[in-house]
Protein backbone atom coordinates (compact mmCIF):
# COMPACT_ATOMS: atom_id res chain seq x y z
CA UNK A 1 0.00 0.00 0.00
CA UNK A 2 1.36 3.50 -0.71
CA UNK A 3 2.65 5.54 2.01
CA UNK A 4 1.05 8.99 2.31
CA UNK A 5 3.80 10.60 4.11
CA UNK A 6 5.43 11.77 0.61
CA UNK A 7 2.14 12.04 -1.60
CA UNK A 8 1.87 15.71 -2.79
CA UNK A 9 -1.77 15.26 -3.47
CA UNK A 10 -2.11 16.69 -0.28
CA UNK A 11 0.29 19.30 -0.20
CA UNK A 12 3.40 18.20 1.46
CA UNK A 13 6.09 19.76 0.96
CA UNK A 14 9.81 18.13 2.27
CA UNK A 15 11.56 21.46 1.93
CA UNK A 16 9.77 23.18 4.60
CA UNK A 17 10.25 20.64 7.24
CA UNK A 18 6.45 19.28 6.05
CA UNK A 19 4.56 22.85 6.09
CA UNK A 20 1.96 22.86 4.14
CA UNK A 21 1.31 24.93 1.19
CA UNK A 22 -0.27 28.82 1.36
CA UNK A 23 -2.80 27.39 -0.98
CA UNK A 24 -4.13 24.31 1.75
CA UNK A 25 -3.85 26.92 4.64
CA UNK A 26 -6.57 28.90 2.65
CA UNK A 27 -9.07 26.24 2.53
CA UNK A 28 -8.76 25.40 5.70
CA UNK A 29 -9.18 28.89 6.57
CA UNK A 30 -12.62 28.88 4.30
CA UNK A 31 -12.83 25.69 6.02
CA UNK A 32 -12.87 27.14 9.07
CA UNK A 33 -15.15 30.29 8.04
CA UNK A 34 -18.11 27.58 7.31
CA UNK A 35 -17.75 25.90 9.86
CA UNK A 36 -18.44 28.82 11.89
CA UNK A 37 -21.50 30.14 9.72
CA UNK A 38 -23.10 26.51 10.90
CA UNK A 39 -22.22 26.91 14.56
CA UNK A 40 -22.54 30.72 15.20
CA UNK A 41 -25.78 31.06 13.54
CA UNK A 42 -28.20 29.68 16.42
CA UNK A 43 -25.94 31.30 19.29
CA UNK A 44 -26.96 34.95 16.98
CA UNK A 45 -30.54 34.14 16.69
CA UNK A 46 -31.11 32.91 20.55
CA UNK A 47 -29.99 36.29 21.84
CA UNK A 48 -31.72 37.99 19.22
CA UNK A 49 -34.62 36.12 19.63
CA UNK A 50 -36.54 38.33 21.79
CA UNK A 51 -36.74 41.53 19.71
CA UNK A 52 -37.39 39.41 16.56
CA UNK A 53 -40.89 38.10 18.33
CA UNK A 54 -41.95 42.02 19.54
CA UNK A 55 -41.21 42.84 15.76
CA UNK A 56 -42.97 39.90 14.08
CA UNK A 57 -45.28 39.05 16.88
CA UNK A 58 -46.02 35.12 16.89
CA UNK A 59 -44.56 34.11 19.93
CA UNK A 60 -46.76 31.25 20.08
CA UNK A 61 -44.84 30.25 16.60
CA UNK A 62 -41.29 31.17 18.78
CA UNK A 63 -40.28 27.34 19.34
CA UNK A 64 -40.62 26.69 15.68
CA UNK A 65 -37.69 29.10 14.31
CA UNK A 66 -35.08 26.90 15.80
CA UNK A 67 -37.08 23.78 15.56
CA UNK A 68 -37.58 24.23 11.34
CA UNK A 69 -33.75 24.96 11.38
CA UNK A 70 -32.58 21.73 13.48
CA UNK A 71 -35.22 19.63 12.07
CA UNK A 72 -33.67 20.43 8.31
CA UNK A 73 -30.22 20.62 9.33
CA UNK A 74 -30.73 16.65 10.93
CA UNK A 75 -32.73 15.48 8.28
CA UNK A 76 -30.35 16.41 5.37
CA UNK A 77 -26.94 15.83 6.89
CA UNK A 78 -26.82 12.35 5.67
CA UNK A 79 -27.70 13.10 2.15
CA UNK A 80 -25.12 15.62 1.32
CA UNK A 81 -22.33 13.09 2.90
CA UNK A 82 -23.82 10.87 0.24
CA UNK A 83 -24.23 13.45 -2.56
CA UNK A 84 -20.58 14.60 -2.00
CA UNK A 85 -19.37 10.77 -1.87
CA UNK A 86 -21.27 10.35 -5.28
CA UNK A 87 -20.98 13.38 -7.25
CA UNK A 88 -18.13 15.47 -5.53
CA UNK A 89 -17.18 16.64 -2.53
CA UNK A 90 -16.29 20.81 -3.92
CA UNK A 91 -19.75 21.04 -5.97
CA UNK A 92 -21.72 19.69 -3.33
CA UNK A 93 -20.16 21.62 -0.70
CA UNK A 94 -20.31 25.08 -2.32
CA UNK A 95 -24.21 24.24 -2.74
CA UNK A 96 -24.63 23.77 0.50
CA UNK A 97 -22.78 27.46 0.94
CA UNK A 98 -25.30 28.92 -1.17
CA UNK A 99 -28.25 26.98 -0.24
CA UNK A 100 -27.14 28.54 3.43
CA UNK A 101 -26.48 31.80 2.02
CA UNK A 102 -30.21 31.53 0.32
CA UNK A 103 -31.93 31.19 3.40
CA UNK A 104 -29.74 33.60 5.78
CA UNK A 105 -30.47 36.38 3.09
CA UNK A 106 -34.27 35.37 3.36
CA UNK A 107 -34.45 35.17 6.51
CA UNK A 108 -33.30 38.49 6.91
CA UNK A 109 -35.90 39.94 4.82
CA UNK A 110 -38.48 37.64 6.26
CA UNK A 111 -41.95 39.75 7.09
CA UNK A 112 -43.92 37.34 9.68
CA UNK A 113 -43.02 34.60 11.85
CA UNK A 114 -44.50 32.21 9.16
CA UNK A 115 -41.76 33.51 6.09
CA UNK A 116 -39.09 33.37 8.89
CA UNK A 117 -39.52 29.90 9.97
CA UNK A 118 -39.71 28.65 6.31
CA UNK A 119 -36.61 30.30 5.62
CA UNK A 120 -35.04 29.25 8.50
CA UNK A 121 -35.49 25.45 7.42
CA UNK A 122 -33.86 26.63 3.59
CA UNK A 123 -31.19 27.43 5.85
CA UNK A 124 -30.95 24.56 7.94
CA UNK A 125 -30.88 22.68 4.56
CA UNK A 126 -27.57 24.45 4.06
CA UNK A 127 -26.11 23.72 7.49
CA UNK A 128 -26.42 20.16 7.59
CA UNK A 129 -23.84 20.24 4.21
CA UNK A 130 -21.19 22.92 5.82
CA UNK A 131 -21.04 20.55 8.66
CA UNK A 132 -20.35 17.32 6.50
CA UNK A 133 -18.92 18.63 3.93
CA UNK A 134 -15.90 20.34 6.48
CA UNK A 135 -15.13 17.32 7.97
CA UNK A 136 -15.15 15.53 4.61
CA UNK A 137 -13.02 17.61 2.65
CA UNK A 138 -10.83 17.50 5.46
CA UNK A 139 -10.75 13.58 5.16
CA UNK A 140 -9.78 13.83 1.37
CA UNK A 141 -7.26 16.39 2.21
CA UNK A 142 -4.94 15.60 5.16
CA UNK A 143 -3.80 12.30 5.80
CA UNK A 144 -5.01 10.21 8.91
CA UNK A 145 -1.78 11.27 10.52
CA UNK A 146 -2.24 14.36 10.33
CA UNK A 147 -5.97 15.07 10.44
CA UNK A 148 -5.92 15.19 14.18
CA UNK A 149 -4.60 18.67 15.00
CA UNK A 150 -6.58 20.35 12.04
CA UNK A 151 -9.73 19.10 13.31
CA UNK A 152 -9.23 20.08 16.61
CA UNK A 153 -9.21 23.22 15.26
CA UNK A 154 -12.61 22.95 14.04
CA UNK A 155 -13.45 21.57 17.84
CA UNK A 156 -11.53 25.07 18.82
CA UNK A 157 -13.93 27.25 16.71
CA UNK A 158 -17.12 24.84 17.29
CA UNK A 159 -16.21 26.34 20.99
CA UNK A 160 -15.38 30.29 20.07
CA UNK A 161 -18.87 30.28 18.59
CA UNK A 162 -20.55 29.15 21.62
CA UNK A 163 -18.51 31.70 23.59
CA UNK A 164 -18.84 34.61 21.14
CA UNK A 165 -22.30 34.11 19.64
CA UNK A 166 -24.86 35.25 22.66
CA UNK A 167 -21.78 38.14 22.59
CA UNK A 168 -22.27 38.96 19.23
CA UNK A 169 -26.10 38.27 18.93
CA UNK A 170 -26.18 40.49 21.02
CA UNK A 171 -24.42 43.68 19.99
CA UNK A 172 -25.89 43.01 16.28
CA UNK A 173 -29.23 43.51 17.58
CA UNK A 174 -28.42 46.62 19.88
CA UNK A 175 -26.76 48.58 16.79
CA UNK A 176 -27.80 46.71 13.86
CA UNK A 177 -31.20 45.19 13.92
CA UNK A 178 -31.86 41.64 14.50
CA UNK A 179 -32.19 41.57 10.69
CA UNK A 180 -28.32 41.96 10.44
CA UNK A 181 -28.08 38.70 12.85
CA UNK A 182 -29.01 36.71 9.43
CA UNK A 183 -27.23 39.52 6.70
CA UNK A 184 -23.78 38.51 8.56
CA UNK A 185 -23.63 35.62 6.89
CA UNK A 186 -23.75 36.73 3.56
CA UNK A 187 -19.87 38.28 3.72
CA UNK A 188 -18.63 35.42 5.64
CA UNK A 189 -20.12 33.03 3.16
CA UNK A 190 -18.95 34.61 0.01
CA UNK A 191 -15.81 34.73 1.58
CA UNK A 192 -15.54 30.83 2.06
CA UNK A 193 -17.32 30.38 -1.46
CA UNK A 194 -14.71 32.52 -3.49
CA UNK A 195 -11.70 30.58 -1.53
CA UNK A 196 -13.44 27.09 -2.15
CA UNK A 197 -13.88 27.98 -5.48
CA UNK A 198 -10.63 29.51 -6.69
CA UNK A 199 -8.20 27.32 -4.19
CA UNK A 200 -9.65 23.57 -4.05
CA UNK A 201 -9.58 21.10 -6.49
CA UNK A 202 -10.74 17.70 -5.61
CA UNK A 203 -11.23 14.91 -8.26
CA UNK A 204 -14.36 15.26 -9.94
CA UNK A 205 -17.14 12.63 -9.74
CA UNK A 206 -20.02 11.13 -11.62
CA UNK A 207 -21.69 8.31 -10.29
CA UNK A 208 -23.96 6.68 -13.22
CA UNK A 209 -26.09 4.78 -10.00
CA UNK A 210 -29.48 6.49 -8.75
CA UNK A 211 -30.12 8.49 -6.19
CA UNK A 212 -31.55 6.29 -3.63
CA UNK A 213 -35.27 8.47 -3.16
CA UNK A 214 -37.19 5.80 -1.34
CA UNK A 215 -33.98 5.82 1.34
CA UNK A 216 -34.04 9.49 1.72
CA UNK A 217 -37.80 9.43 1.93
CA UNK A 218 -37.39 7.18 4.86
CA UNK A 219 -34.78 8.24 6.87
CA UNK A 220 -35.95 12.09 6.50
CA UNK A 221 -39.50 10.76 8.05
CA UNK A 222 -38.07 8.85 10.83
CA UNK A 223 -35.52 11.77 11.69
CA UNK A 224 -37.96 14.57 11.66
CA UNK A 225 -40.35 12.10 14.12
CA UNK A 226 -37.17 11.38 16.42
CA UNK A 227 -36.30 15.83 16.60
CA UNK A 228 -39.87 16.44 17.10
CA UNK A 229 -40.78 14.04 19.71
CA UNK A 230 -37.36 15.72 21.81
CA UNK A 231 -38.93 18.98 21.03
CA UNK A 232 -42.24 18.42 21.64
CA UNK A 233 -42.81 15.80 24.48
CA UNK A 234 -42.90 16.92 27.80
CA UNK A 235 -43.52 20.87 26.38
CA UNK A 236 -45.88 21.21 23.78
CA UNK A 237 -47.74 17.77 24.47
CA UNK A 238 -47.73 15.26 27.36
CA UNK A 239 -44.98 12.40 26.75
CA UNK A 240 -48.18 10.13 26.81
CA UNK A 241 -50.19 12.14 24.66
CA UNK A 242 -51.82 10.56 21.39
CA UNK A 243 -49.40 13.31 19.21
CA UNK A 244 -46.51 11.83 20.96
CA UNK A 245 -47.36 8.12 20.31
CA UNK A 246 -48.07 8.78 16.78
CA UNK A 247 -44.54 10.32 16.11
CA UNK A 248 -42.85 7.66 18.37
CA UNK A 249 -44.89 4.71 15.66
CA UNK A 250 -43.62 6.83 12.93
CA UNK A 251 -39.93 7.22 13.54
CA UNK A 252 -39.74 3.44 14.44
CA UNK A 253 -41.56 2.25 11.45
CA UNK A 254 -39.59 4.47 9.28
CA UNK A 255 -36.33 3.98 10.56
CA UNK A 256 -36.89 0.18 10.25
CA UNK A 257 -38.06 0.44 6.70
CA UNK A 258 -35.42 2.67 6.04
CA UNK A 259 -32.67 -0.39 7.67
CA UNK A 260 -34.50 -2.81 5.60
CA UNK A 261 -34.64 -0.67 2.66
CA UNK A 262 -30.28 -0.15 2.79
CA UNK A 263 -29.90 -3.99 2.31
CA UNK A 264 -31.69 -4.01 -1.03
CA UNK A 265 -30.78 -0.55 -2.74
CA UNK A 266 -28.37 -0.12 -5.21
CA UNK A 267 -26.62 2.74 -3.68
CA UNK A 268 -27.84 3.17 -0.08
CA UNK A 269 -27.44 6.25 1.45
CA UNK A 270 -26.40 4.92 4.56
CA UNK A 271 -24.27 1.97 3.29
CA UNK A 272 -24.75 -0.79 6.73
CA UNK A 273 -21.62 -2.47 5.67
CA UNK A 274 -19.77 1.18 7.30
CA UNK A 275 -20.97 -0.19 11.04
CA UNK A 276 -19.48 -4.18 10.54
CA UNK A 277 -16.33 -1.86 11.79
CA UNK A 278 -15.95 -1.98 15.61
CA UNK A 279 -14.59 1.43 15.62
CA UNK A 280 -17.04 3.05 13.34
CA UNK A 281 -20.18 1.72 15.63
CA UNK A 282 -18.31 2.84 18.85
CA UNK A 283 -17.31 6.08 17.66
CA UNK A 284 -21.12 6.63 17.10
CA UNK A 285 -22.65 5.71 20.02
CA UNK A 286 -19.44 7.53 21.58
CA UNK A 287 -20.72 10.62 19.89
CA UNK A 288 -24.04 10.00 20.36
CA UNK A 289 -23.30 10.52 24.06
CA UNK A 290 -21.31 13.58 23.75
CA UNK A 291 -24.09 15.22 21.93
CA UNK A 292 -26.47 14.17 24.57
CA UNK A 293 -23.94 15.87 27.35
CA UNK A 294 -22.51 19.22 26.10
CA UNK A 295 -26.18 20.77 24.77
CA UNK A 296 -27.68 19.60 27.89
CA UNK A 297 -24.98 21.00 29.83
CA UNK A 298 -25.26 24.47 28.08
CA UNK A 299 -29.06 24.73 28.61
CA UNK A 300 -29.03 23.99 32.38
CA UNK A 301 -25.36 25.28 33.35
CA UNK A 302 -26.75 29.24 32.19
CA UNK A 303 -30.00 28.67 34.17
CA UNK A 304 -28.31 27.15 37.27
CA UNK A 305 -25.79 30.16 37.07
CA UNK A 306 -28.26 32.76 36.61
CA UNK A 307 -31.16 31.74 38.93
CA UNK A 308 -29.51 30.63 41.67
CA UNK A 309 -26.05 32.42 41.51
CA UNK A 310 -27.69 35.63 40.69
CA UNK A 311 -25.03 36.04 37.57
CA UNK A 312 -25.92 37.94 34.59
CA UNK A 313 -27.58 37.01 30.95
CA UNK A 314 -26.48 39.53 29.40
CA UNK A 315 -23.20 37.82 28.41
CA UNK A 316 -24.74 34.45 29.21
CA UNK A 317 -22.20 33.10 26.33
CA UNK A 318 -19.75 33.57 29.31
CA UNK A 319 -21.01 31.96 31.76
CA UNK A 320 -19.71 29.15 29.85
CA UNK A 321 -16.19 30.04 29.87
CA UNK A 322 -14.56 27.61 31.75
CA UNK A 323 -16.18 24.61 29.77
CA UNK A 324 -15.93 25.42 26.43
CA UNK A 325 -12.10 27.21 26.66
CA UNK A 326 -11.33 24.20 28.67
CA UNK A 327 -12.76 22.18 25.42
CA UNK A 328 -10.87 24.29 23.09
CA UNK A 329 -7.65 24.00 24.68
CA UNK A 330 -8.42 20.28 24.79
CA UNK A 331 -9.18 19.72 21.51
CA UNK A 332 -5.98 21.40 19.56
CA UNK A 333 -3.22 19.40 22.36
CA UNK A 334 -4.91 16.22 21.60
CA UNK A 335 -5.39 16.67 18.16
CA UNK A 336 -1.24 17.30 17.86
CA UNK A 337 -0.70 14.89 20.03
CA UNK A 338 -2.37 12.41 17.97
CA UNK A 339 -0.37 13.74 14.69
CA UNK A 340 2.81 13.56 16.69
CA UNK A 341 2.36 9.61 17.73
CA UNK A 342 0.12 8.68 15.72
CA UNK A 343 -2.04 7.11 18.99
CA UNK A 344 -5.36 7.73 19.55
CA UNK A 345 -7.51 5.78 22.02
CA UNK A 346 -5.97 7.18 24.97
CA UNK A 347 -8.52 10.33 24.74
CA UNK A 348 -11.29 9.03 24.23
CA UNK A 349 -10.82 7.36 27.69
CA UNK A 350 -9.55 9.74 29.69
CA UNK A 351 -12.32 11.76 27.87
CA UNK A 352 -15.37 9.46 28.85
CA UNK A 353 -13.61 9.26 32.75
CA UNK A 354 -13.25 12.99 32.81
CA UNK A 355 -16.34 13.74 31.31
CA UNK A 356 -17.91 11.23 33.99
CA UNK A 357 -16.36 12.91 36.97
CA UNK A 358 -17.24 16.17 35.85
CA UNK A 359 -20.85 15.56 35.16
CA UNK A 360 -20.93 14.02 39.03
CA UNK A 361 -19.21 17.09 40.43
CA UNK A 362 -21.91 19.41 38.84
CA UNK A 363 -24.66 17.32 40.21
CA UNK A 364 -22.97 17.96 43.69
CA UNK A 365 -23.88 21.80 43.33
CA UNK A 366 -26.27 23.62 45.90
CA UNK A 367 -27.87 26.95 46.86
CA UNK A 368 -23.98 27.76 48.43
CA UNK A 369 -22.21 27.07 45.97
CA UNK A 370 -19.40 28.97 44.52
CA UNK A 371 -18.52 30.44 40.76
CA UNK A 372 -14.99 29.34 41.09
CA UNK A 373 -16.18 25.79 42.27
CA UNK A 374 -18.68 25.39 39.77
CA UNK A 375 -16.11 27.00 37.10
CA UNK A 376 -14.06 24.24 38.32
CA UNK A 377 -16.20 21.84 37.94
CA UNK A 378 -17.26 22.74 34.14
CA UNK A 379 -13.82 22.77 33.20
CA UNK A 380 -13.27 19.69 33.92
CA UNK A 381 -16.64 18.43 31.99
CA UNK A 382 -14.73 20.50 29.44
CA UNK A 383 -11.46 19.08 29.31
CA UNK A 384 -13.55 15.57 29.06
CA UNK A 385 -15.56 16.71 25.95
CA UNK A 386 -12.38 17.98 24.08
CA UNK A 387 -11.10 14.91 24.09
CA UNK A 388 -13.29 13.20 22.40
CA UNK A 389 -15.31 16.26 20.43
CA UNK A 390 -12.81 15.89 17.27
CA UNK A 391 -11.39 12.45 17.88
CA UNK A 392 -14.75 10.85 17.70
CA UNK A 393 -14.62 12.00 13.94
CA UNK A 394 -11.29 11.26 13.02
CA UNK A 395 -11.42 7.31 14.34
CA UNK A 396 -14.70 7.09 12.19
CA UNK A 397 -13.40 8.72 9.33
CA UNK A 398 -10.40 6.18 9.86
CA UNK A 399 -12.18 3.07 10.10
CA UNK A 400 -13.86 3.27 6.56
CA UNK A 401 -12.50 3.14 2.77
CA UNK A 402 -12.08 6.49 0.98
CA UNK A 403 -14.92 6.44 -1.09
CA UNK A 404 -17.21 6.18 2.25
CA UNK A 405 -15.83 9.80 3.78
CA UNK A 406 -18.69 11.74 3.37
CA UNK A 407 -21.13 8.78 4.79
CA UNK A 408 -18.91 8.38 7.36
CA UNK A 409 -18.41 11.61 8.36
CA UNK A 410 -22.58 12.67 8.24
CA UNK A 411 -23.01 9.52 9.94
CA UNK A 412 -21.14 10.91 12.57
CA UNK A 413 -22.48 14.28 12.86
CA UNK A 414 -26.12 13.07 12.79
CA UNK A 415 -25.28 10.95 15.69
CA UNK A 416 -24.32 13.84 17.79
CA UNK A 417 -26.91 15.67 16.40
CA UNK A 418 -29.90 13.54 17.30
CA UNK A 419 -27.70 12.93 21.20
CA UNK A 420 -28.04 16.72 21.48
CA UNK A 421 -31.95 16.34 20.40
CA UNK A 422 -32.17 13.29 23.36
CA UNK A 423 -29.90 15.10 25.98
CA UNK A 424 -32.02 18.62 25.67
CA UNK A 425 -35.56 16.49 25.98
CA UNK A 426 -34.70 13.92 28.25
CA UNK A 427 -32.31 16.05 31.00
CA UNK A 428 -34.85 18.82 30.40
CA UNK A 429 -37.98 16.39 31.29
CA UNK A 430 -35.79 15.35 34.52
CA UNK A 431 -34.99 19.14 35.36
CA UNK A 432 -38.97 20.29 35.05
CA UNK A 433 -40.34 17.20 36.81
CA UNK A 434 -37.59 17.78 39.81
CA UNK A 435 -38.45 21.81 39.96
CA UNK A 436 -41.82 21.14 39.94
CA UNK A 437 -41.59 18.52 42.72
CA UNK A 438 -39.86 21.07 45.06
CA UNK A 439 -41.54 24.33 43.98
CA UNK A 440 -45.09 22.48 45.21
CA UNK A 441 -42.99 21.55 48.44
CA UNK A 442 -41.31 24.62 48.99
CA UNK A 443 -43.43 27.25 47.73
CA UNK A 444 -47.13 25.55 48.65
CA UNK A 445 -49.86 26.43 45.92
CA UNK A 446 -48.10 30.12 44.89
CA UNK A 447 -45.04 27.77 44.42
CA UNK A 448 -46.86 25.58 41.70
CA UNK A 449 -48.58 28.31 40.33
CA UNK A 450 -45.94 30.34 39.39
CA UNK A 451 -43.41 27.03 37.51
CA UNK A 452 -47.30 25.92 36.39
CA UNK A 453 -46.48 27.14 32.31
CA UNK A 454 -42.72 26.86 32.14
CA UNK A 455 -40.03 25.61 34.82
CA UNK A 456 -37.51 28.40 33.54
CA UNK A 457 -38.09 31.32 34.81
CA UNK A 458 -36.57 34.73 33.47
CA UNK A 459 -34.41 37.50 35.83
CA UNK A 460 -37.36 39.98 35.39
CA UNK A 461 -39.88 36.90 36.54
CA UNK A 462 -37.53 36.10 39.42
CA UNK A 463 -37.67 39.35 40.39
CA UNK A 464 -41.42 39.88 40.91
CA UNK A 465 -41.29 37.01 42.93
CA UNK A 466 -41.78 37.16 47.08
CA UNK A 467 -38.66 35.96 49.02
CA UNK A 468 -39.73 32.71 50.39
CA UNK A 469 -40.92 31.80 46.81
CA UNK A 470 -37.54 32.95 45.72
CA UNK A 471 -35.81 30.59 47.32
CA UNK A 472 -37.39 27.82 47.05
CA UNK A 473 -36.89 28.70 42.94
CA UNK A 474 -33.78 28.34 43.76
CA UNK A 475 -33.31 25.36 45.51
CA UNK A 476 -35.87 24.29 43.09
CA UNK A 477 -33.08 24.62 40.46
CA UNK A 478 -30.80 23.17 42.25
CA UNK A 479 -32.25 20.06 42.40
CA UNK A 480 -33.31 20.20 38.97
CA UNK A 481 -29.85 20.56 37.45
CA UNK A 482 -28.68 17.80 40.35
CA UNK A 483 -30.65 15.44 38.36
CA UNK A 484 -30.11 16.44 35.27
CA UNK A 485 -26.30 16.41 35.87
CA UNK A 486 -26.35 13.29 37.43
CA UNK A 487 -28.13 11.58 34.61
CA UNK A 488 -25.58 13.32 32.47
CA UNK A 489 -23.03 11.31 34.45
CA UNK A 490 -25.13 7.50 34.32
CA UNK A 491 -25.22 8.18 30.29
CA UNK A 492 -21.34 9.06 30.30
CA UNK A 493 -20.31 5.66 31.56
CA UNK A 494 -21.56 4.51 28.66
CA UNK A 495 -19.31 6.28 26.61
CA UNK A 496 -15.86 5.02 28.80
CA UNK A 497 -17.46 1.40 28.30
CA UNK A 498 -17.18 1.63 24.74
CA UNK A 499 -14.08 3.35 24.14
CA UNK A 500 -12.43 0.73 26.24
CA UNK A 501 -13.18 -1.36 23.33
CA UNK A 502 -11.34 0.83 20.57
CA UNK A 503 -9.39 -0.72 18.78
CA UNK A 504 -6.51 1.48 18.32
CA UNK A 505 -5.08 1.25 14.65
CA UNK A 506 -2.47 3.27 14.43
CA UNK A 507 -2.90 6.24 11.85
CA UNK A 508 -1.05 6.44 8.94
CA UNK A 509 0.44 9.62 7.35
CA UNK A 510 3.29 12.28 8.32
CA UNK A 511 6.14 10.70 10.34
CA UNK A 512 7.70 7.47 10.36
CA UNK A 513 5.57 4.16 10.04
CA UNK A 514 5.16 2.29 12.78
CA UNK A 515 6.50 -1.21 12.86
CA UNK A 516 3.31 -2.70 13.79
CA UNK A 517 1.31 -0.86 11.55
CA UNK A 518 -1.72 -2.60 10.00
CA UNK A 519 -3.32 -2.06 6.67
CA UNK A 520 -6.30 0.13 6.98
CA UNK A 521 -9.07 1.11 4.48
CA UNK A 522 -8.30 4.81 5.48
CA UNK A 523 -4.69 4.67 4.64
CA UNK A 524 -5.09 4.97 1.04
CA UNK A 525 -3.17 8.19 -0.22
CA UNK A 526 -5.42 10.92 -0.44
CA UNK A 527 -7.41 11.58 -3.94
CA UNK A 528 -7.68 15.36 -3.12
CA UNK A 529 -5.45 17.75 -4.57
CA UNK A 530 -4.78 21.99 -3.77
CA UNK A 531 -2.92 23.75 -6.02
Amino acid sequence: MADTTDTPAVGADTDTGGKRPKSVRVVLLALMIAMMLAMLDNMIIGTAMPTIVGELRGLEHLSWVVTAYTLATAASTPLWGKLGDMYGRKGTFMSSIVLFLIGSALSGMAQNMGELIGFRAIQGLGAGGLMVGVMAIIGDLIPPRERGKYQGMMAGVMALAMIGGPLVGGTITDHWGWRWAFYINLPLGVVALVAVSVVLHLPKKRSEARIDYLGAALLTVGITAIVLVTTWGGTEYAWTSARIMELIGIGVAALVGFVFWQTKAAEPVVPLHIFRSRNFTLMSVIGFITGFVMFGATLFLPLYQQSVQGASATNSGLLLLPMLGAMLVTSMVAGRVTTNTGRYKVFPILGSVLMTVGLYLLSTMDTGTSRFTSGVFMAVVGFGMGCLMQITMLVAQNSVEMKDMGVASSSTTLFRTLGSSFGVAIMGALFNNRVQDVMSERGGALGSKVTEQSAQLDAKSLEKLPVLVREAYQHAVSAGTHSAFLLGAVVAVVALVAAVFVKEVPLKGAGPKAEDEPDAPAAQPPVAEAV
